[in-house]
């Protein structure tokens, strides 16, 4: 097996991801697999500066290890996604010269507006109408010649696309270009988007098993029709359900601080935090401090709740010490 963390600098890693860190890294570690550390840093404002370094401080307090990369990795031994992309254009170029992507010059604003109702919750956005489908990739060079920005939108097959998901189960889609629609990839300013990029490090990495939240379950339909038009091996997945505060939403600063870096500098052991998710996670059967070495022995996912986690407490640090 070969895994990865893959953590992202737009802010700080909080308890959420730690749980997820944890059982990719159990997944991976008790088959003796390679792990390694991804940074996602596509060249965004979101991107803060101190988060790299923050989360692999993150990473090692929690006592998750990971593998050197051969391709030139840095002395932490992670990839940065911000040093690959000529790797990723490479790949787009491809896609152009198959016809597999086309100049789209719709904005955000405009896409909204040629929805017309509001899309469903479970989309995490609205489906583009194929505005711009009839453009040929050769039809880039004219626009940038006139100064005219524009995305690159990957063709999605009309087809049936599927998977079988480690815990999920089976996920599938009738007709993906109906569903999902074309969706962006690149940037005419040479911008790479999410969904190509980590198809491409993926692929380079050999990683075959990916482990990651249930939010990006229909990001793998896109990754998916990537794969299989440049025909590359497709790994496993595993998502996995989210940890949330109380009214059901994703962790954020409206549910209290549980940053990760907060809880390590406050001096709560790591080994408190990684029992209460064990224990939460149905890998242990009550709150006792452990290591993830500890937890080897144990399958992640056998007792894993298909629930997501409430995570209710607005004081993080003091929850951690007392244990109320």
């Amino acid at each position: 097996m070969i895994g990865r963390l893959a953590p992202s600098p737009t802010g700080a890693q909080h308890l959420g991801n730690a749980r997820t860190f944890l059982i990719a890294w159990l997944l991976c570690r008790r088959q003796g697999g390679q792990l390694w550390l991804r940074i996602e840093d596509l060249e965004t404002p979101r991107v803060k500066g101190w988060a790299t370094a923050q989360a692999i401080e993150d990473l090692r307090w929690l006592g998750l290890d990971w593998d050197v990369w051969g391709e030139g990795p840095t002395d932490f031994g992670e990839i940065r996604q911000s040093h690959r992309l000529a790797r990723y254009r490479q790949v787009l170029g491809e896609l152009k010269l198959r016809e597999l992507v086309y100049p789209c010059t719709c904005t955000r604003s405009e896409v909204e507006a040629m929805a017309g109702a509001p899309h469903e919750p479970r989309l995490d956005g609205p489906i583009y109408p194929g505005t711009c489908a009839g453009r040929s990739a050769g039809e880039a060079e004219e626009l940038s010649r006139r100064g005219i920005a524009f995305a690159w939108r990957f063709r999605m097959p009309a087809v049936r696309l599927g998977f079988i998901d480690q815990f999920a189960g089976e996920q599938a889609l009738r007709d993906a270009a109906s569903d999902l629609g074309d969706f962006v990839v690149g940037r005419s300013q040479g911008g790479i988007a999410y969904q190509l990029a980590v198809v491409v490090d993926d692929h380079d990495m050999h990683v075959d098993h990916v482990v990651r939240g249930d939010d990006l379950l229909l990001s793998t339909f896109r990754q998916l029709a990537i794969y299989q038009a440049l025909r590359w091996p497709v790994p496993d997945f595993c998502h996995l359900p989210l940890v949330v505060g109380s009214d059901g939403r994703r962790l954020a600063k409206r549910h209290g601080d549980t940053r990760l870096s907060l809880l390590r500098e406050a001096g709560v052991p790591a080994a408190r935090m990684i029992g209460y998710l064990a224990w939460q996670s149905g890998i242990q059967t009550c709150w006792e401090s452990r290591s993830p070495a500890e937890l080897l022995g144990c399958d992640p996912l056998v007792n894993l709740p298909t629930e997501p986690l409430v995570f209710a407490a607005a004081d993080a640090v003091a929850f951690f010490r007392t244990g109320c």
